[in-house]
């Protein structure tokens, strides 16, 4: 059974490459990786929380613990990947020049609304 959940999950990540590369065949955007990356391994921390419930409704507390425990090692490393800051395409160009503190504002000309939504790593 752990050969197939392997095997299910190595095609996952080889479809979701796939659709990255294709979406993106030029230049790839690391925040959109980092995005669906986010997106994954929400869903898989979900699904061994449910397999954890599942588990102790069974009464296999060890199995349970086991559900449990890798899900809690996937929401560390959700934390991780969320902690990864990854400049998003072009703004290297809008920094400060004084102290390099980061973006700038909003420039007049645009009445502070770039049309793009915000991103959050």
């Amino acid at each position: 059974m752990t050969q197939l959940h392997d095997l299910r999950l190595r095609l996952l990540v080889q479809q979701e490459s796939e659709r990255i590369a294709d979406s993106q065949p030029t230049d790839l955007d690391l925040s959109v990786v980092q995005a669906r990356c986010l997106c994954w391994l929400a869903l898989l921390a979900e699904a061994h929380e449910d397999q954890a419930s599942d588990a102790e409704r069974r009464g296999d507390t060890e199995q349970a613990m086991g559900w449990f425990a890798d899900s809690m090692r996937l929401r560390d490393v959700i934390q991780v990947v969320s902690s990864i800051e990854i400049p998003l395409p072009g703004m290297s160009d809008l920094t400060d020049d004084d102290n390099g503190e980061g973006p700038r504002g909003p420039s007049a000309d645009d009445g502070g609304f770039s049309g793009e939504p915000p991103l959050a790593a």
